[in-house]
């Protein structure tokens, strides 16, 4: 077993790192005290289960059916489809390791009032360092603050990370209406 929010052996099991919640969603999931919390991308949930952990309703959406435990699992292509989840409104949205920019103005949508969105992705110049390495997948620097806009900034991180690989990447944690807050000028 692994405790997943300190990554560490508790058992038999190890996770590597890039199985583990990434560190930036760690960082600011203390804010996230109410469900439902939204992992959009989730892949195999690694997300989704450190929020169902911390007993908030969760739910993941993916395009690849997924067991998640402890979790509510949407199979949905987010890219063609319709938004599976038109009118429902989120306490948190997480999204990581995806960029699909027709999506942003959907995301802010979606967010509750004092709601919180935690989006962490590849920027660009991470074609020095594998893949993604295409520029329609690879945000422009600044990109996140623009897209969001409408949110109030709580931290925008943009450049080079060693972990869990070496990657650009942009990062930001952004409230809808929480006080004390700055607002994200446009």
């Amino acid at each position: 077993m692994i405790d997943s929010r300190a990554g560490r052996e508790t058992g038999f099991l190890t996770l590597s790192s890039a199985e583990l919640p990434s560190d930036w969603v760690r960082r600011w999931a203390d804010l996230v005290t109410a469900g439902p919390v939204l992992d959009v991308a989730s892949g195999s949930g690694r997300h989704a289960v450190l929020f169902a952990e911390r007993g908030l309703e969760v739910i993941a959406v993916d395009r690849e059916p997924q067991m998640i435990p402890g979790v509510q699992f949407v199979k949905a292509d987010i890219e063609g489809g319709p938004w599976p989840f038109a009118g429902k409104r989120f306490a948190a949205i997480i999204v990581t390791n995806y960029l699909h920019r027709p999506l942003f103005t959907v995301l802010e949508q979606s967010l509750a009032e004092n709601a919180v969105l935690l989006y962490e992705t590849f920027m660009a110049g991470n074609e020095r360092f594998g893949r993604p390495s295409n520029p329609a997948f690879l945000l422009k620097p600044g990109e996140l603050l623009q897209a969001f806009r409408g949110l109030e900034a709580i931290a925008f991180e943009q450049g080079y990370v060693e972990r869990p690989k070496p990657a650009m990447i942009q990062r930001l944690c952004a409230t809808r209406g929480r006080a004390g807050t700055v607002r994200i000028a446009p």
